[in-house]
């Protein structure tokens, strides 16, 4: 499960619009996104994903996506930097 992936990952870029500019920098390697994250707002990190041909990863959950990236909050997009 991508959850365990972004646990392990030695630097991560938490947020849609820092997910954003890091796919734009091309620092990222992979991204994982939240199914139940709105529609609208991870429109624009999937499109910068496929931009850059970085694959996008989906796991269910935003609050287990915050707890992976060890914060209190719920996560909509997560960048793994390369």
């Amino acid at each position: 499960m991508s959850y365990e992936k972004v646990a392990q990952a030695k630097q991560i870029i938490v947020g849609t619009k820092q997910t954003v500019r890091a796919l734009k920098d091309g620092k990222v390697c992979e991204v994982v996104i939240a199914e139940d994250a709105d529609e609208t707002i991870i429109r624009k990190v999937v499109e910068a994903a496929n931009e850059a041909h970085v694959p996008v990863c989906k796991v269910d959950s935003m609050k287990k996506l915050g707890k992976a990236c060890k914060i209190d909050v719920g996560a909509a997009a997560v960048a793994i930097i390369r």
